[in-house]
């Protein structure tokens, strides 16, 4: 059955008025549906709308739609290995490296990547375009490649007629970031699958997201809009292009974000205030989170919270927004949506208390959630926090981990279940019946309350039913039927309490029982994983790595960290061109390989990369990684920053076949990289003297100053920064060697705080240190007593020297109220 996709309205106050065209095109059987905010959602929707990815927050949505199993009899699952069949069709994308382009290696359609042979021939045969874009854990891409592009009809109509191209929106997100926003603006909303069709020099005009097969219910299906499509290019074209590019234009201008030459960033209080109240009103109080479902982790409204807290401290306003944002972690890892067998969070709940995921987990989530909790077990000082932390590093370094030390993007959320049989199933790796759970746990308990087995104990605490205990409403095509989602229903302590034993053998069963279900869920068939390496993507592991590292004084961790930063250096730092590279792939070797000619970087690419380098070197102390975050930054500047408007493009404006140049003015489910960059440069400034960077820094915030001073719940990471720019960040500088006991000592000081406004630096005395050569003023300090020695300064005025660890907290916390008082 067949579901509307979902999808809000934009609110961008950008969009332009869909063309009338598009109207005319595809009036009839899809005009009914104009007025519900896209003419393209053609096809019957069930009761129960699936939710949106918060991939950008207030606009599109990625569509993460259920279908009936029996879609999925032979749909693809991304892997690449041999097949045990012969297959009948095989294309350029064979060729290629991206997972996702993989699985449509094999459609009978003559797909193209996105490249100039595609250009030519359109040109060349003066055919229009159909461009597909998608990923390769995006379910619904998965059924359209079943339904449609493995369809040979449609596979042969749409390769006589277009030239047809795939493209991997992870791989190209500057491509993705174009039509996305042409859909969006023509349909108000959007999400993958994404189709669209352009002219020959690229130009879009007509838009949409999934399309069935055939026609349903009065509503075209793909065959029908591809026939009314070439009917309109034949008869009408010159009104085709004359829209496109009437449409592309306004967008040119709508999506313009610059300032004034002598435009300064709004006052941070007020942004900050006016964020606080956006997100407490959108909040909901019994489970925490952001509306009430489906729920989106949004690591980006958490860090904001925990900042907005760090300088409100003594406000009833601060109060509140730390207990918003430990109640929403709380909750989370309390809930379904958090691996309790496996460890690491999925992609989103599909109901308001957490319970019911979307299987799908991706890399960027592990990421910003990892910092997110350690920042909490800084601020509470409660270990459940710590131990989140640790246990999604576990899952990332177990699970997503190339032994290069890169990690790999994602693990797709459908998978064939134990029992058997061709159908791919939402879950199915995760889940399980109250039978399998007896089952695998039937030893008795001694000293309980009666007879009581491990699996009472177990079932109780998570919450597993006989029944299952997933609602129908959650389930609505009876994949999750009779099945149960552990989800934790009671503390340790009251279930010791209900079976009359103690909290340590409670605590002691759990965990074995945990293991023991981990180890059978080995053997069951895993989900496609899509071991495509993205710079960016890495690049917040970095931090992820490093930042927990560095709070927990782990060293396993850290030199998990330095392993990631050595991956990116060698496998996605082109030295002779001196550019980052987008991506790198597994090898069937397991080897690391790249595409030929490689992809060049992104703006997230290097944004991410630095700011894991700060937070590599504050952890490690090794400038060497210092030292190449000023190198990538001075290479960001030369590649991305507009001159004239202040800011960063997402892509090098030198690209001619990326059609708008566009700034990405949202947080989402991952930072936007003009967040990302305003704290980078104002860090940057600090270690390196460099006072471009501050102005630059000053110069981008004032570029988004509409956005931040109207919707700043659009940006909590890039008021962050504004935060950051106001305050001022403060220097703490720790004069010793790096490896000796008491610099440690003071170094684990400072890293139990969460001091959001700071930067970190080791002085060992050598005067031609990449420190001293920059930053003179150290030169002038020195160890008091021949013991490591700390001085907290601001703008290198500096509190008297203290060697004292619990001097040294007192002096932070004491900064902190100054900070307030401000």
């Amino acid at each position: 059955m067949l579901r509307l996709a979902w999808c809000r309205s934009t609110s961008r106050n950008r969009c332009v008025e869909p063309a009338r065209l598009l109207t005319a095109a595809f009036s009839g059987a899809c005009s009914s549906q104009q007025s519900s905010g896209g003419i393209f959602r053609c096809f019957r929707p069930t009761p129960h709308p699936p939710p949106p990815s918060d991939r950008s927050l207030l606009s599109l949505s990625e569509p993460a739609y259920r279908l009936s199993p029996s879609v999925f009899m032979s749909m693809a699952s991304g892997d690449t290995g041999p097949s045990s069949t012969p297959h009948r069709h095989t294309n350029r994308l064979a060729k290629e490296k991206s997972p996702y382009l993989l699985q449509h290696a094999h459609n009978p359609v003559d797909w193209y990547p996105w490249g100039q042979d595609a250009f030519d021939k359109a040109k060349n045969e003066d055919k229009p375009i159909f461009l597909s874009v998608g990923y390769s854990t995006c379910h619904w891409c998965h059924v359209m490649e079943r339904e449609c592009f493995e369809n040979e009809e449609i596979g042969k109509f749409l390769s006589e007629n277009f030239v047809c191209i795939k493209v991997d929106r992870e791989e190209r997100p500057d491509v993705d970031k174009v039509y996305m926003t042409f859909v969006q603006a023509t349909s108000g909303g959007g999400g993958w699958p994404m189709s669209v069709w352009l002219t020959p020099n690229l130009r879009p005009f007509i838009g949409g997201t999934y399309f069935p097969p055939r026609d349903h219910r009065g509503r075209p299906g793909l065959k029908t809009v591809l026939t009314r499509i070439m009917e309109q290019w034949q008869n009408n074209r010159p009104a085709l292009e004359s829209t496109g590019e009437r449409i592309l234009e306004a967008l040119r201008k709508g999506t313009s974000i610059a300032a004034n030459q002598e435009e300064n960033p709004p006052l941070a209080p007020d942004v900050a205030k006016r964020c606080f109240q956006q997100l407490a009103h959108s909040y909901e109080e019994e489970y925490g989170g952001f509306r009430d479902a489906p729920k989106f982790p949004t690591p980006v409204n958490l860090m904001f919270l925990m900042t907005y807290w760090s300088v409100n401290r003594s406000t009833s306003e601060g109060v509140e927004a730390l207990q918003m944002a430990l109640h929403t972690l709380r909750m989370m890892a309390l809930g379904g949506i958090h691996d309790h067998v496996a460890q690491g969070f999925h992609r989103y709940s599909t109901d308001s208390s957490w319970h019911v995921p979307h299987f799908e987990k991706m890399l960027y989530d592990q990421a910003q959630l990892a910092i997110a909790y350690i920042t909490a077990s800084q601020v509470s000082g409660e270990q459940l926090f710590a131990d989140v932390a640790k246990d999604i590093l576990l899952y990332v370094s177990r699970d997503l981990s190339d032994k290069s030390g890169g990690c790999y993007s994602a693990e797709d959320a459908d998978s064939v279940p134990a029992t058997g049989g061709p159908e791919k199933r939402e879950g199915a790796f995760c889940i399980w019946t109250a039978s399998e759970v007896r089952e695998l746990l039937p030893d008795g308990v001694e000293g309980a309350t009666g007879a009581v087995t491990q699996a009472d104990i177990f079932m109780h605490h998570y919450g597993v039913k006989e029944q299952g205990n997933v609602a129908p409403e959650q389930d609505p095509h009876g994949e999750l039927q009779g099945q149960n989602v552990l989800i934790v229903r009671y503390s340790v302590e009251l279930t010791a309490a209900r079976f009359g034993v103690s909290v340590e053998k409670v605590n002691e069963i759990l965990a074995s029982a945990r293991a023991k279900i981990a180890e059978v869920r080995k053997s069951r068939p895993r989900p496609h994983l899509d071991t495509k390496m993205l710079a960016s993507w890495n690049g917040l592991m970095l931090s992820a790595y490093a930042r927990v590292g560095a709070v927990l004084g782990d060293k396993s961790v850290l030199e998990r960290a330095v392993q990631a930063g050595n991956f990116l250096k060698k496998h996605l730092w082109d030295a002779e061109q001196q550019i980052i590279l987008r991506s790198c792939y597994r090898g069937d070797q397991m080897e690391v390989q790249q595409t030929c000619p490689p992809i060049s970087g992104f703006l997230d690419d290097y944004a991410f990369i630095i700011c894991g380098l700060l937070d590599l070197y504050e952890a490690t102390l090794q400038t060497e990684w210092l030292q190449w975050a000023e190198e990538l930054q001075l290479r960001q500047d030369v590649m991305f920053w507009d001159d004239e408007g202040g800011g960063y493009f997402s892509s090098n404006p030198s690209d001619s076949s990326v059609l708008l140049q566009l700034k990405e003015d949202q947080d989402g489910a991952e930072p936007s990289a003009n967040s990302v960059s305003a704290s980078n440069l104002l860090r940057l400034s600090h270690y390196t003297g460099r006072q471009e960077w501050l102005q630059k820094s000053q110069q981008l915030l004032a570029a988004f100053s509409d956005r931040l001073s109207k919707i700043p719940i659009a940006l909590p990471e890039m008021v962050r920064a504004l935060m950051a720019e106001h305050y001022t960040l403060k220097q703490i500088v720790i004069y010793g060697q790096r490896d000796a006991p008491d610099t440690a000592d003071l170094l684990t000081t400072v890293n139990s705080l969460f001091l959001p406004h700071k930067v970190l630096m080791l002085v060992d005395g050598a005067a031609d240190s990449f420190l001293c050569q920059r930053l003179p003023a150290l030169s002038s300090m020195s160890q008091q007593g021949g013991v490591s020695t700390a001085y907290v300064c601001q703008d290198f005025t500096c509190s008297l020297p203290v060697t004292d660890p619990l001097e040294l907290r007192r002096l932070l916390l004491d900064s902190n109220t100054d900070v307030q008082a401000e």
